[in-house]
């Protein structure tokens, strides 16, 4: 039997029946499902916000936020209105043109000297705001030229209007490193960027603030230089839902690519997004204990009555947060079951004691919908004290990544293997 083949599920009664992919015993353990159409469907709801004309950079760092760079990078790349690609190192830009990537792809922060040469040669973007990276990049073009590769290094000038993290001050330090960057042989000037610290807020003045800096600024570097870079961007994924004028000629679309909400603070009104990502594993065991038994280490849960516990073949070593024990809950035929005591590193115990019809082999959602109940990774970060991004960065290589598309398997992630 094959990973796509598609089978109706056993019947339990009182089941709620979804997904009827028959999975082998390679994937029953724990399973990411990716649907490709709800990404594609996000970034047509973002495209919408947006004034005709303007560009869309699909942020992919951290393995596109959990999610999987490759296969997202794919899907998106035929799509016009995706300008190219953001990462966050180098290593993650090479993957992507490993895996076939042609679009421009522009790693965000600051990269080491050891890589610059072969980002020239894979038209990989730099982002900017030292001058010894200037120098460096001519001297490595220059040495390029000797061997017949005649190939500017592309950067992208990155502007410090209120992050204080990295980046060029909006003022005559900023202009002057700008000037340089403009007069430096074997560079190229593409864009000029900054970043907002406080876009997903209620109150966006002090967003509005940053734009408005970067936008003088910008008028700046034309008035005093007689330049205008061709690709200016400055909206995440909150200035894209609320803040219109933070478009410039490219916003920097990231956490709501995935379906997921940049704060709790914005209105779910400004904006419909679908989750991509839903998470799977399967009841192992079930047994029954009596009152007064302590379930995993420490004992911090005992049982106050004759109970029906399940164990989960899934713990912190795959990502789920052992912030969860003894708070957290998972869904099971449509019901919530709780997790008892501490998340282990490789399993963990819910509570079936009241959903008769569980029983070994049966689904476990942990991210997902299952009958009327739903747990999102927003509710999951709020009771595990992270909060969404954070959760989907750190589900591990060992849950293997399902890419659904109009509601087939076209791909399977199983670590760093593609099949």
């Amino acid at each position: 039997m094959q990973a796509n083949e598609f089978v109706p599920r056993p019947k339990v009664e009182g089941c709620r029946q979804e997904w009827g992919m028959k999975m082998t015993d390679r994937f029953r353990r724990i399973y990411a499902k990716i649907d490709l159409d709800a990404i594609r469907k996000n970034v047509e709801n973002m495209k919408a916000k947006l004034v005709p004309g303007t560009g869309m950079m699909a942020v992919i760092k951290a393995d596109g936020y959990g999610h999987g760079a490759a296969p997202i990078a794919g899907e998106l790349e035929p799509l016009p209105e995706i300008w190219g690609f953001g990462v966050a190192t180098a290593e993650e830009a090479f993957a992507l043109r490993e895996a076939g990537i042609k679009k421009p792809i522009l790693v965000l922060g600051y990269t080491f000297p050891h890589s610059y040469e072969r980002m020239i040669r894979e038209e990989v973007r730099f982002t900017v705001f030292r001058n010894d990276t200037l120098l460096q990049l001519s001297q490595i073009g220059g040495e390029l030229a000797g061997k017949g590769v005649f190939q500017k290094a592309m950067v992208h000038i990155k502007v410090d209007t209120g992050m204080s993290r990295i980046g060029v001050g909006a003022d005559g330090g900023g202009l002057d490193f700008v000037r340089k960057a403009l007069e430096t042989d074997g560079i190229s000037v593409e864009g000029i960027f900054t970043h907002m610290a406080r876009a997903d807020e209620e109150d966006k003045s002090s967003a509005k603030k940053q734009i408005a800096l970067f936008d003088d600024f910008l008028g700046r570097i034309e008035k005093e230089t007689g330049h205008k870079i061709p690709v200016r961007h400055c909206a995440n994924s909150a200035g894209i839902f609320e803040l219109p004028e933070a478009g410039f000629d490219l916003v920097r679309a990231g956490i709501a690519l995935y379906g997921l909400w940049p704060s709790q603070e914005m209105s779910r009104e400004t904006m419909h997004l679908t989750p991509a990502l839903s998470f799977y594993s399967t009841i192992v065991y079930v047994k029954e204990i009596e009152a007064g038994t302590p379930v995993s280490y420490g004992g911090t849960f005992v049982a106050p009555k004759r109970m029906r516990v399940a164990t989960v073949p899934v713990g912190y070593g795959d990502g789920y947060p052992r912030s969860l024990s003894g708070k957290g809950f998972v869904l099971v035929c449509g019901k919530k079951a709780p997790i008892l005591g501490r998340v282990c590193m490789d399993q963990f115990m819910i509570d079936v004691t009241e959903i008769l019809e569980a029983r070994e082999g049966e689904q476990v959602t942990l991210i997902g919908r299952d009958g009327g109940e739903q747990i999102t990774m927003e509710l999951l970060g709020d009771m595990s004290g992270r909060f969404n991004y954070e959760f989907a960065c750190d589900l591990g290589k060992r849950v293997p990544r399902i890419y659904i598309k109009e509601g087939k398997v076209c791909s399977i992630s199983d670590g760093c293997q593609y099949f």
